[in-house]
């Protein structure tokens, strides 16, 4: 981690750097209407402008898909920039100079991390060095001809060989006390407590160097030449490699063509390589994991296209559907879900040797669109001739679908559930009032745990030393989600986004905000984000956007939080404080009353209860009550 960024240098910087001169270039057909400029968004495909910049108040905003924020939340979305990284380009463009606050902590950790990247460089060299030359290499170079793999496209991934013994790369860089250590924290050294020894990681692999976006290496991944288990073996979640995060071969596929138009998500790392070979250089893979939120969310902000590969076996299918979960949540109109499914057999980068490149593009058009694959998924065991044979259909589908962002995708798959089943938009609605009473958390709506395997075998893939998993800022909450209707008539708004997008306009209410107890209780996403975000705007009443992103990116759990917040800035927009505060006014009891209805719910299911909980279950019921009686002032 650099220097911190003076908070005075962040403010001035963006007084300086105007919009319009920022969007210029990288928003098509860019002009002045009014007051405002518009253009086409650069989020999402569309024809017609509906991406809005005021250079008054210096933010944009797209009404299609919702994107919004300032300049260097501009350049954080479209450059996928951190946002150290984006101010350092809006300086460039101010011509700037960007101060550091240097503190002896910093330097450390800065040169901490420095180590760890020029040490995984080392190793990823040492591996392709010993892929060239070590006496045992014919098996591995066996090995990657019998999967058709070129030379070339090896050299283009880096691609190595980890020979067999236990310590060839710890000998290399030198086997002391401070390179054991390094060699530890970069996850390529294992240390043995019981015989208190220390041994390489990868030994006797095939060796896939994982990159970062700008290139550097941050982990490996091996594939077993022998017997032993797991045939694949991952680098351990270190410093430099967060794996919930990362898609191999990402880096390859930009670097090859900076305006991807699409990305093809498939199992492995080969057949990231395979199909590169074949002029598909659009290939990722998720890392030994089922695809995340987290991963989708990444993807969406870099092609409108994504493209799930499975295999066409029942293995296939279930990781299709849970591909499909994971997906709802997060796709926006203007993107696109496509799921392609393999003959028995096949995997990618055989099939596309086989047939080659145009037939196996021609596979990825036909692959079926999400809507497609959502209602043959759903209907296809399910007798909708029968009246319970369509209930039970849209028991199934509604909740799935309520859990998609509001749009014209999910009002027409709404649409499309009424046609199939009968049922007016009303009793659709009554429908999934009734499962939300009834079920505390659908399963479709419950987020897949981003490090667990689900298509992958669990017998052919392991990493070591994997911490537990816990919910990650801008994670989806595995809650149901509940929204409220928004006062600008943009269909639904979380009421925690809504009440985070309020503080954003105007810090200055936070004093407002007294946040029941039980909070985190709620099922509702960005729930720790808002807790976070009014102690910060308490403890801070002069705090702007720029000096919160400035604070927050030296905190490794807030620094997580500000894409979440560059994205729901103008969730919500208001511009009048008295119109927000009492927006605010309203927002906070209702929060209060979400945790009483979980609290009421949870007594009314308990067969037996105590005479505390009886109690408690009474104060409940009158508060309810009075809550919902008329006000006669009214």
């Amino acid at each position: 981690m650099a220097g911190r960024i003076p908070q005075h240098f962040i403010d001035d910087l963006l007084a300086r750097v105007n919009i319009i001169d920022v969007l210029d270039g990288r928003v098509q057909k860019l002009k002045r209407t009014g007051k405002n400029f518009s253009g086409l968004c650069p989020f999402h495909k569309e024809k017609t402008p509906s991406f809005t910049a005021n250079q008054e108040k210096q933010f944009y905003y797209c009404f299609g898909c919702g994107a919004g924020g300032n300049a260097l939340g501009f350049m954080m979305e479209y450059d996928h920039l951190d946002f150290p990284q984006a101010v350092e380009e809006l300086a460039k463009m101010a011509g700037m100079e960007v101060p550091r606050e240097e503190s002896q902590q910093n330097r450390q950790q800065q040169q901490q991390l420095k180590s760890l990247y020029d040490l995984l460089e080392q190793a990823s060299q040492f591996y392709t060095q010993q892929l060239r030359s070590h006496p045992s290499r014919e098996q591995a170079v066996k090995y990657l001809k019998s999967r058709g793999l070129s030379g070339q496209a090896a050299k283009a991934f880096d691609i190595g060989f980890a020979p067999p013994g236990w310590d060839n790369f710890l000998e290399k860089v030198g086997n002391d006390e401070k390179n054991r250590q390094l060699l530890e924290q970069a996850g390529l050294l294992i240390h043995n407590e019981e015989r208190n020894s220390d041994y390489d990681r990868f030994r006797n692999r095939i060796m896939f160097p994982i990159r970062d976006q700008r290139g550097r290496v941050i982990a490996f991944g091996g594939r077993v030449l022998g017997d032993d288990k797991p045939k694949y073996l991952n680098s351990p979640e270190t410093d430099t490699f967060h794996k919930g995060r990362e898609l191999y071969g990402l880096y390859e596929a930009r670097k090859h063509n900076q305006k991807l138009e699409r990305l093809l998500i498939v199992e492995g790392y080969m057949d990231v390589v395979g199909l590169a070979q074949y002029g598909i250089h659009y290939a990722v893979a998720t890392l030994g994991t089922a695809t995340s939120a987290q991963h989708l969310e990444r993807v969406f902000k870099m092609v409108p296209e994504v493209i799930f590969c499975f295999d066409g076996d029942q293995a296939g299918r279930t990781a299709a559907k849970r591909a499909l979960s994971t997906t709802l949540p997060v796709i926006k109109d203007g993107q696109e879900a496509r799921f392609l499914f393999l003959p028995d057999g096949e995997d990618p980068d055989s099939l596309v040797r086989q047939e080659g490149t145009e037939q196996f593009s021609k596979r990825l058009d036909e692959g079926l669109p999400l809507a497609e694959f959502f209602f043959k998924s759903h209907s296809e065991e399910m007798d909708m001739n029968s009246m319970d044979g369509r209930a039970r259909f849209s028991s199934a589908a509604l909740p799935m679908i309520q859990t998609m962002k509001p749009g014209i995708l999910k009002q027409m798959m709404l649409d499309r559930v009424s046609e199939l089943t009968g049922l007016s938009q009303d009793q659709l609605e009554s429908v999934v009032n009734l499962h939300s009473a009834t079920q505390s958390a659908p399963p479709s709506q419950q987020a897949p745990d981003p490090f667990v395997p689900d298509y992958y075998d669990e017998g052919d893939y392991s990493d070591p030393g994997l911490p537990p998993t816990y919910p990650q800022p801008g994670q989806q909450n595995s809650k149901s989600r509940r929204s409220e209707t928004s006062r600008s008539g943009r269909g639904t708004v979380q009421l925690s986004e809504r009440i985070i997008s309020l503080l954003l306009h105007f810090p200055t209410l936070a004093r407002l905000c007294e946040l029941p107890v039980k909070l985190d209780q709620l099922p509702e996403n960005n729930i720790p984000l808002l807790c976070a975000l009014i102690d910060y705007l308490k403890s801070h009443p002069r705090a702007t956007l720029g000096t919160l992103y400035v604070d927050w990116q030296e905190d490794p759990l807030l620094s997580g939080y500000l894409m979440t917040l560059n994205g729901i800035t103008y969730a919500d927009p208001v511009n009048d404080i008295q119109k927000a505060e009492q927006i605010l006014r309203d927002a906070l009891p209702k929060l209060e009353s979400r945790i009483d209805d979980l609290r009421l719910n949870e007594l009314s299911k308990k067969i037996s209860r105590s005479e505390e909980e009886k109690n408690e279950l009474n104060q409940l019921l009158l508060k309810q009550h009075l809550n919902q009686a008329p006000n006669p002032a009214k």
